[in-house]
């Protein structure tokens, strides 16, 4: 690998080159969704750049395995352990059972994903699935004097610990009120930053999901699932862990905590945290309780391309807040059009220039080994394609740059000319069959009239007799 990545390491809260445990393969970590609801774009932020970092590490050679928990049981409202369960919400929310829930949520959150170009991870592993794992760390974990019972629920005592913030610079007073929402004090707590790994009965009044285990009838906490799922698939020494920086704390911190203290070693070597997406004129991040829902369904309905929305997000730096408005998307939507039409009018004949495809898929690795500078990845593209070289080269470079940006550059013109084709096809059709059915009706011959429709609206076309004459549309 002729470029080392180098990217910013929330543990030690500096840009490192970045060095596998074993050579030529990366054991990486996503946090995955609580499937209780659609994914909002901010959510979906994240995995988009977790996604440009696993094909980057993948176009530099890299054997990558990932892996991906599904939140389907654990995660209460409030990330500090308080609240309602968040599964339990959604079910309540929508009158079905909580599995009816995940099922639903984890399709459509796999669709976004497909819709926006990120790849499947090479595992995922719903936390429902793994109840024995949890509760085997949680019986080591008491065993060697790092949890207690109290009150019916197992607790981590982060007192045991030498550094438990060891993921942020915050104080420890800052921290204690978490992330995202405001933290009721529970009495069974020795220390205030203690966090639980097994509730019982005391907090199971509603609770769908219950599993037998050796302190009652019961079900995990939110944080243990991760740990075990990823020791499960990638061992005891994980290269990279990835999730959104709400994560940070106390979900990551309590990740190294348990894990840690379980392993009795180092866990995990280099943490990935990606910023919020915020809506323009708003503030903190975008969440499913602030505004319009963004959804990627709802972005198509108005009329976008979801891929544009990941050109959106590629364009701006995994560290930074980034600002989201329609006009914005407005002008992205310009941008790419004009560029998968200049990449799609290539002609693909001739020879390939070998000096200047090598020359610039240096320039592309370099950009994405500087901290994941997909940006400058994307200029190396505008440079290139401005550059005194055969289309042939130019094509070649595009496709494989495509390895990583994911934005269909070289099919995206020719899928969109094909459905203008399809679409003015359709048109002619309809305007056809509607002038069949008006000489139908000028000759009272009702039935075909009637039979004309009946085959336009198995087609999915609604007409409408109006005073203007006859109008159609899409159901």
């Amino acid at each position: 690998m002729e470029n080392k990545l180098h990217f910013y390491n929330t543990l030690t809260r500096t840009v490192e080159t970045f060095i596998p445990n074993e050579e030529g393969k990366v054991a990486m970590y996503t946090c995955g969704p609580t499937v209780y609801h659609f994914a909002h774009i901010g959510n979906l932020r994240s995995y988009i750049m977790e996604d440009l970092l696993e094909k980057t590490l993948r176009y530099l050679g890299y054997d990558v395995k990932r892996v991906m928990n599904i939140t389907d049981v654990g995660h209460l409202s409030s990330d500090a352990d308080t609240g309602e369960d968040k599964m339990l919400k959604g079910a309540k929310r929508e009158h079905k059972s909580v599995m009816e829930i995940a099922r639903f949520y984890t399709d459509a959150f796999f669709s976004d994903c497909g819709k926006l170009n990120i790849k499947t991870p090479d595992v995922v592993e719903p936390a429902t699935n793994c109840i024995p794992e949890f509760i085997h760390m949680i019986q080591t974990l008491i065993e060697k004097g790092y949890a207690y019972e109290q009150g019916g629920n197992i607790y981590f005592d982060t007192s045991r610990l030498k550094e438990y913030y060891v993921l942020s610079n915050h104080s420890e007073q800052e921290l204690l009120v978490g992330v995202r929402d405001d933290v009721d004090e529970d009495a069974n707590k020795r220390n205030k930053s203690d966090f639980v790994l097994w509730f019982t009965k005391s907090k199971f009044d509603d609770q769908e999901l219950k599993w037998e285990s050796p302190w009652g009838l019961g079900y995990p906490g939110w944080h243990i699932e991760c740990s075990c799922i990823s020791m499960k698939h990638l061992g005891e020494y994980m290269d990279i862990h990835c999730g959104g920086v709400d994560n940070l704390f106390p979900h990551h911190t309590n990740e190294i905590a348990q894990s840690e203290s379980y392993l009795g070693h180092k866990w995990c070597n280099y943490w990935f945290h990606i910023h919020h997406l915020v809506e323009k004129g708003k503030t903190g991040k975008m969440s499913k309780s602030s505004g319009e829902f963004l959804t990627v369904s709802l972005l198509e309905n108005k009329g976008y391309d979801p891929v544009v929305y990941r050109m959106f997000c590629l364009q701006s730096h995994y560290r930074k807040p980034l600002e989201f408005s329609y006009e914005v998307l407005d002008n992205m939507t310009a941008t790419y059009e004009k560029l998968a039409k200049r990449i799609g009018t290539l002609r693909r004949e001739g020879e390939v220039d070998q000096e200047k495809y090598d020359a610039y898929r240096g320039r592309f690795e370099q950009a994405l080994c500087d901290d994941l500078n997909s940006s400058m990845a994307i200029t190396v593209l505008y440079d290139m394609l401005k550059e005194d070289m055969s289309d042939a080269t130019k094509y070649a470079l595009a496709e494989d740059f495509d390895r990583v940006l994911s934005l269909n550059l070289t099919t995206a013109y020719a899928a969109k000319n094909d459905k203008q084709q399809v679409d003015a096809e359709l048109e002619s059709y309809i305007l056809a069959k509607i002038e069949e059915r008006k000489a139908a009706k000028k000759e009272k011959d009702f039935a075909r009239a009637d039979a004309i429709r009946a085959e336009l609206q198995e087609k999915g076309i609604l007409l409408e007799d109006t005073r203007e004459g006859v109008k159609w549309k899409k159901a």
